[in-house]
């Protein structure tokens, strides 16, 4: 007779190896390595809680201890490659298959890795691809978490860094996996419940509180006067014409630029009220002088960022906080609010002449994060605002359908040239060689160039979706690439054509003087200057403190 309760009876065997080192859900710090060596079986899908911030690093150097004989061939399933320990089990071979999202700092040893054989790639994700995918084929068996506080009971208080715990936890405990947490501290009364006890398997109070890392933080110290320029085009060439009011910004000076320009540059445009009013992004600092100017109504959060945790707990009436004052960050249901804003704005590090982008360059495998989710073209909407039929009605071409459709508006900001003078455009991206040294079934592309409506760079503005086929997208692209090798080899007189067209808009076409973007147009042009916004609420971190 086939057995129907095969986990549960799996999960109870493993709870029952578990007694000999504890009775109750706490274990010490001594104990922590046996326990994952009593607890984690050969071959089984793992989840490391490494969001874009908060970090389950403790655990994560614990299972980088384990004895090899005894844990090995583990199926890593996690959203971010942070820390160092995260790719140190791969070169021990505790660990050797991996689904992620994306690798940041930990992106060229990664590739340097897959490329000697270590680990084998089974897809680079989107996160709420892989955060659905917890719930289909790679639910985790055993699941690493980070939280604030646990109280006597075992229940946890997250604190404003949720982020990827609430899919994590979920897909593990209701499918008889199991869920052992780091905390900072042990306490009698928590702030909030954020977890109940009975989903988490195991706690232990780690030497130091969890990794935090402001991934948020940009100083206005170093946004340029170009990046001010394109802020400018974007104000006066999408967000007005389309009324931009729900959106989301990815992160980099380049959208800092546009936040800390509103306060000014849109004031004198009479934008307050009529343009980025809902977001779903981060508590960005140089979000602080648009908020406080009146300009933004309410922000979502996937996570926190360090030192914006006083500010955000004195305005209630824009994050979402609990009962205690401290943010409720949610990464799904903030990458599904964005998913559905009007408009995504984002850079890349490539762009091809079709319009497609990526992150991933040669012996570098970053991965994308929320870029693909936020940077497309929501087919499942149903709900329209102004900005999405605008876009949807100059999308439409004779001999398709009659039915409207509204399109969403995706926007990649970028200069023309990178550091060391790298062209962002290229004929073709390094992820079709990335796709063939790593084995990948496709190359990871970032963002399609079909998804794209807008290319914005210190050229001019590109609207790419009013293109009749892709030959005159291809033109398009090229008008706007400036002295790189792509845009050299434009065809002058049809990119003049799409200019006429207004398809390509140069800075004078939109009204924007040039001699206007200086630093000069920044609310905030310091790190200080944020603190001082914000009636000293701001607490940046020490590294950001130059005064």
């Amino acid at each position: 007779m086939k057995k129907w309760n095969t986990l549960e009876l799996n999960l109870a065997q493993r709870l029952e190896r578990a007694r000999t080192i504890t009775n109750n859900k706490y274990v010490s710090q001594e104990d922590i390595v046996r326990l994952l060596e009593l607890v984690i079986e050969p071959g089984d899908k793992i989840c490391i809680e490494g969001n874009n911030q908060k970090h389950a690093d403790f655990l994560s150097q614990s299972l980088a201890a384990v004895n090899t004989q005894i844990i090995h061939d583990l199926h890593v399933v996690q959203s971010n490659i942070a820390l160092p320990a995260h790719l140190d089990i791969f070169e021990k071979k505790i660990a050797k298959k991996l689904d992620f999202c994306y690798s940041g700092e930990q992106g060229v040893r990664l590739g340097k890795l897959i490329k000697e054989g270590l680990i084998e790639v089974g897809a680079i994700h989107t996160y709420l691809e892989l955060y659905s995918r917890y719930f289909v084929d790679l639910t985790p068996r055993v699941s690493f978490i980070a939280a604030q506080s646990a109280d006597s009971q075992g229940n946890l208080y997250t604190g404003p860094n949720t982020e990827d715990t609430p899919p994590i936890v979920e897909a593990t405990a209701f499918k008889n996996g199991i869920v052992i947490a780091q905390v900072n501290e042990i306490v009698e009364n928590l702030p909030r419940i954020d977890l109940p006890s009975d989903w988490v398997t195991f706690i232990v109070k780690a030497p130091k509180n969890h990794y935090i890392e402001p991934i948020f933080t940009r100083d206005p110290a170093l946004i340029t006067e170009v990046q001010i320029l394109m802020a400018m085009m974007v104000i006066k060439g999408i967000y007005i014409p389309y009324e931009i009011n729900r959106l989301n910004h990815g992160i980099g000076f380049d959208t800092a630029a546009i936040e800390l320009i509103l306060p000014t540059y849109g004031e004198s445009l009479g934008l307050k009220g009529k343009v980025c009013e809902y977001m779903s992004v981060n508590p960005c600092p140089t979000l602080i002088p648009a908020i406080e100017s009146g300009f933004i109504k309410n922000i979502h959060c996937a996570g926190s960022e360090l030192g914006m945790e006083d500010y955000v707990a004195a305005r209630p009436d824009i994050f979402f906080t609990g009962p205690d004052g401290s943010l409720r960050s949610n990464r799904a249901f903030c990458q599904l609010a964005g998913h559905y804003a009007d408009l995504f704005i984002g850079s890349t590090l490539q762009i091809d002449t079709e319009g497609n982008s990526s992150t991933a360059t040669l012996n570098r495998i970053a991965g994308f994060g929320g870029a693909p989710n936020f940077g497309s073209d929501s087919r499942g909407r149903r709900h329209a605002s102004k900005a999405w039929l605008k876009a949807g009605e100059e999308s439409m071409h004779p001999g398709k359908s009659v039915i409207p459709r509204g399109r969403k508006l995706v926007v990649q900001m970028v200069e023309t040239f990178k550091d060391k003078m790298q062209a962002t455009f290229v004929d073709k991206l390094d992820a079709w060689q990335l796709m063939e040294d790593f084995q990948l079934s496709i190359p990871p592309i970032m963002i399609y160039g079909d998804d794209v409506t807008h290319l914005v760079t210190e050229e001019g503005i590109a609207h790419l979706h009013r293109c009749r086929n892709l030959a005159e997208r291809e033109q398009a692209i090229r008008g706007v690439a400036g002295y790189t090798p792509v845009g050299l080899a434009r065809n002058k007189k049809v990119v003049e054509e799409l200019i006429s067209k207004k398809i390509i808009q140069r800075p004078i076409d939109l009204g924007v003087d040039p001699r206007m973007a200086t630093r000069n147009l920044l609310a905030a042009r310091s790190i200080k200057d944020l603190v001082f916004w914000s009636d000293g609420l701001y607490k940046p971190p020490k590294r950001f403190r130059n005064w």
